[in-house]
């Protein structure tokens, strides 16, 4: 065979190759060797898997070269892919040649255990390891399914803006940037912007980053992070939540269906994962789930918003994705919609994940009471003046709608397994973390 008829694959494409020739361009991992072997681990960001140069079957000036090789050193290699059951990639490579295209020398994260601020530190180079690498591609994978989903649904994507000039849960959590001397924010959602949408057309779904400058350094929050925000017109409560839990379970069943690899290279267990797909999930109110929290220990009173040890105790009570319904109406957004038998609640919902991930989605019924609205936006302290846009939204032809907001991170974290969801973002930003 010569050189120009070997085909060059990618390592995931291995299997379709057993027993030819091919070529691979890839980065070493790390090696181990004999006096007659070198084992190289390899990797060439679609998989990782091992090619094995055996002295007997190359040059003594390749065989060095394999022995010589660094950490994180790119190279060609070609050989015979071989079924290897006793790997779980399956698959490895019998090396006839090699060619080093870039040297690489002193790689900090060498296979010694490092601390958690040093890997972050190098987060730009830590993206190669296994662990990374695992989540993110299974990041990727829930994004792609928002897509396929949405659009399945009949959905229209709309871009809401970064920068705004209003607040729409408050200006505390605010990052806040002058804008040619007015004051501006980073958006914390798009979801007044996906309300304008959904009265044009129909059904709209954002989809960008949030910023929310809380600080908070627990295990469940960053300041910048992804939001998915659907808004339906013409959707009640009922008809919310049971997208809500399809949307979770097409999430689940894509990633198990596409991600294999990754959930094992990330010890996940898989049938776990299948039981969440199972529909539908509890619907708890915010009453009952008082009542359930104080009878097992908790102390707590009716009127204050869950903490993670509440949502943990809640999610792993039903053993699977719980829906928390109708939070009292002070401790959530003005834009909810009234209970219509009681003044103290709004018809809203948080959907709790079992294993200690807590809120994934909160949503809620919007009201479409214009003097309503105005009045809770001047009760929050608001300026009207930069709410009108969205007070005409009740003047022209409101109908009852819809929506909620996913945090892509807490789902990735959620999916993955994950303890911390700075694992579940390529470069994260924290309260003390702003480079790389």
């Amino acid at each position: 065979m010569t050189e120009q008829t070997i085909p060059t694959i990618q390592i995931k494409d291995a299997p379709q190759y057993v027993g030819q020739t091919v070529k691979i361009g890839a980065w070493l991992r790390n090696k181990r060797g004999s006096g007659k072997m070198a084992f190289l681990q390899l990797r060439d960001g679609t998989a990782f898997f091992q090619a094995v140069v055996a002295k007997a079957d190359v040059s003594e000036k390749l065989f060095e070269t394999a022995k010589e090789l660094k950490q994180e050193s790119s190279m060609y290699v070609t050989g015979v892919i071989n079924q290897d059951k006793r790997s779980k990639f399956g698959y490895e490579m019998k090396v006839s040649d090699i060619q080093v295209i870039g040297e690489s020398h002193d790689y900090p994260i060498t296979p010694k255990e490092h601390g958690t601020e040093f890997l972050f530190d190098e987060r730009h180079l830590y993206l190669r390891h296994i662990k990374p690498f695992a989540t993110l591609k299974i990041r990727n994978t829930l994004i792609a399914a928002t897509y396929e989903f949405f659009n399945k649904e009949g959905f229209i994507k709309l871009d809401a803006p970064l920068l705004t000039g209003s607040a729409p849960e408050g200006t505390t959590e605010l990052f806040e940037t002058d804008y040619f001397g007015q004051d501006a924010y980073l958006s914390q959602t798009g979801q007044l912007y996906a309300e304008s949408g959904a009265m044009a057309f129909s059904k709209v779904f954002t989809f960008g980053p949030a910023f929310r400058a809380e600080k908070s350094k627990t295990r469940r929050h960053l300041t910048e992070f992804w939001m998915i925000e659907p808004e339906m017109a013409f959707y009640d409560q009922d008809a919310s939540l049971e997208l809500q839990e399809r949307y979770v379970a097409f999430l689940i069943e894509k990633v198990l269906e596409q991600n294999e690899q990754e959930l094992d290279l990330l010890g996940r267990d898989k049938e776990l994962l299948k039981s969440y797909t199972k529909l539908p999930f509890p619907r708890v109110s915010y009453d009952d789930a008082i009542k359930l929290l104080q009878d097992n220990g908790f102390d707590v009173e009716w009127g204050v918003d869950f903490g993670s040890p509440e949502e943990t105790f809640l999610a792993n009570h039903f053993s699977k994705p719980v829906f928390i319904v109708n939070f009292p109406k002070a401790i959530k957004a003005f834009y909810m919609k009234r209970h219509p038998e009681r003044e103290d609640v709004v018809v809203s919902a948080d959907l709790l994940a079992p294993e200690g991930y807590g809120e994934i989605i909160g949503g809620s019924e919007r009201d479409t009471d214009y003097d309503y609205l105005k009045q809770r936006i001047e009760e929050e302290g608001q300026s009207l003046e930069d709410y009108n846009w969205y007070l005409d939204l009740r003047k022209f032809g409101s109908v009852p709608h819809s929506g909620f907001g996913l945090g892509l991170e807490r789902m990735v974290t959620f999916v993955t397994g994950e303890e911390h969801i700075r694992e579940a973002i390529p470069f994260p930003r924290m309260m003390h973390r702003l480079r790389p």
